[in-house]
């Protein structure tokens, strides 16, 4: 890795020696009991990172009002700008804000400074770890976006640092909260599917417009063949790791849902892993395809990152999992859930779904009917709510997660073992590949406690 990825630099860390362990967790995202030992009413976030993603959590947290957003930290002015002229128009006090002066320790200052009931972390993937590791050494509950860190290393310090500071950790992995996802949990709950045999998923999504602009703050999307410092928002940093790093760079999307219907790490858990990658073509023929690309000093790049990487991974129970990476192909957007089992399937990319006895044979059934009916419980009660978050809602069910959480003192939903157990692929599947696509042994971070921790998101909504 170059330099540009030594968070060393940005933050001295060390491995912690691991302590006790966080129970199972039963949680949903539903009401918080306040009443609960050490529970309360509401709590003082921070946010760590207000660029674009930082920004559209931050319109969650405003607009409740048992969240105090006491402390924002940006280095870049323009997006810390943006985020306080969010907290004004919500009518809210203004929060302190930390680096304005660009100062890449900034966020240790708001953490230093206290007064935290809990951070949000929503910076460049690079930086989760070390500032996720920082806040849990000052005893400050951790939501941080996804991934949980770049190197294996980094996925064992980040849990080493919970386990010896038992500060709660959540992984911020909205899509375990899209409606037809719980809807398909609720299923598999009720054994509709039967036993699980395979599910797939993943991040496919064209993001060449993402990856690339003309560096204008104006324009964060497309316009441009810019990226790196030239670049602006996430081409300023996340078309860095597609010229440098081959592998499953974004699982937490697929693998989240798919871990919570065959209970990883609570009944179940990974045990091998392969990945393969096809060569890369996308991110270039994009550049020279744009008016001027072809002279552009970008057209010369050479892109590490395979244009389509799939993933597979076996689990304890016997079931197979399959991810795929597309995000550098022209392509609309699609998840690619698929979950099946001895008594039929659901697919989300046509709404289909087919139950033995149940659907007429060899034919699709028209999704919507099944999501009606076992629509999950808080969608029933906070649909309304989350009517106009983010990504269709999820954003709201998140951050509600984790706030509820917070306030109850109770387990997080996607709490440590979950967060590196899906982080983890992406480091996993760049060291298959590397290794011309070999089979690995999946580590256990749970050190053997996936045997007796209990499932979550219980079928009737409680906990």
């Amino acid at each position: 890795m170059t330099t540009q990825f030594n968070r060393r630099n940005f933050l001295s860390a060390s491995a912690a020696l691991a302590g006790g362990a966080m129970a199972g967790s039963t949680l949903l995202p539903g009401e918080a009991n306040a009443a609960t030992a050490g529970g309360r009413d509401k709590v003082r976030l921070g946010v760590i990172g207000t660029g674009m993603r930082g920004q559209v959590l931050l319109a969650e947290l405003v607009r409740r009002d048992d969240v105090e957003v006491v402390a924002l930290c940006d280095i870049e002015p323009i997006m810390l700008k943006h985020a306080l002229g969010q907290v004004e128009k919500a009518g809210k006090p203004r929060p302190r804000t930390y680096g304005e002066d660009r100062d890449q320790k900034a966020y240790k200052r708001m953490l230093d400074a206290g007064g935290l009931d809990g951070v949000i972390i929503a910076t460049p993937w690079e930086f989760h770890a070390p500032m996720a590791i920082a806040a849990m050494q000052a005893k400050i509950p951790v939501g941080c976006e996804v991934v949980a860190g770049i190197t294996l290393q980094d996925h064992w310090d980040v849990l080493n640092t919970q386990l010896k500071t038992g500060t709660p950790y959540m992984l911020l992995e909205n899509v375990c909260y899209r409606r037809d996802v719980m809807a398909a949990l609720q299923m598999v709950r009720a054994g509709l599917f039967g036993e699980l045999l395979h599910l797939q998923g993943g991040y496919q999504h064209d993001l060449r417009a993402v990856k690339f602009n003309s560096g204008n703050p104006a324009k964060p999307y497309g316009g441009g063949v810019e990226f790196g410092e030239k670049g602006w928002s996430e081409a300023h940093w996340r078309t860095q790791h597609s010229v440098e790093r081959n592998g499953e760079l974004y699982p937490s999307h697929g693998i989240g849902p798919c871990a919570m219907y065959t209970n990883i790490n609570r009944g179940n858990r990974f045990t091998r892993i392969n990945a393969f990658a096809t060569k890369a073509r996308g991110l270039h023929d994009y550049i020279v395809k744009q008016p001027g690309g072809a002279q552009h000093a970008n057209a010369k790049v050479k892109f590490k990152l395979g244009d389509v990487v799939t993933t597979t991974l076996a689990c304890e129970n016997g079931e197979t999992i399959i991810l795929q990476h597309d995000t550098s192909l022209p392509r609309p957007y699609s998840l690619g859930f698929r979950v099946q089992g001895t008594d039929g399937l659901w697919m989300d990319l046509n709404n289909s779904i087919h139950i033995e006895g149940v659907s007429k044979p060899h034919q699709w059934d028209d999704f919507k009917a099944y999501q009606d009916k076992y629509d999950h419980p808080v969608w029933r009660k906070y649909a309304a709510k989350a009517e106009g978050a983010g990504h269709g809602g999820m954003d709201f069910f998140v951050i509600h997660a984790f706030v509820e959480a917070l306030k109850a003192n109770a387990p997080m939903p996607i709490d440590i073992y979950d967060a590196v157990t899906w982080s983890a692929i992406t480091p996993l599947s760049e060291q298959s590949i590397a290794a011309n696509f070999q089979t690995l042994d999946f580590p256990d971070f749970t050190g053997g406690q996936w045997k007796s921790r209990k499932p979550i998101f219980a079928l009737d909504g409680k906990y």
